[in-house]
């Protein structure tokens, strides 16, 4: 009986990892790729946000990835948010 293909094992380089605080996120995509922006809303005063002033955003990261990479990290956040939702009540 042939037995069920594992999983390679997979090794994590963090060497160069970095780590950046972004609350705006916007999202475009073509046939072969999809493209995240990510970025830091810099007005954090509401008032002058609900005064009809522009708002501040300045662009730090952009991730370019394969439809198929993106499917994966769509059902991955799906997962990450239930289980966020579950402990910690609906957003």
């Amino acid at each position: 009986m042939a037995q069920p293909p594992t999983q390679p094992e997979m090794k994590l380089d963090t060497s160069q990892l970095k780590s950046s605080y972004c609350n705006v996120c916007s999202a475009t995509s073509t046939r072969e790729e999809v493209v995240l922006t990510f970025g830091v809303n810099q007005n954090w005063d509401l008032q002058q946000q609900q005064g009809g002033g522009p708002m501040d955003v300045q662009l730090l990261h952009r991730i370019i990835m394969s439809p198929v990479a993106a499917k994966r990290f769509h059902d991955l956040l799906t997962r990450l948010m239930s289980e966020h939702e579950s402990r910690h009540g609906t957003l």
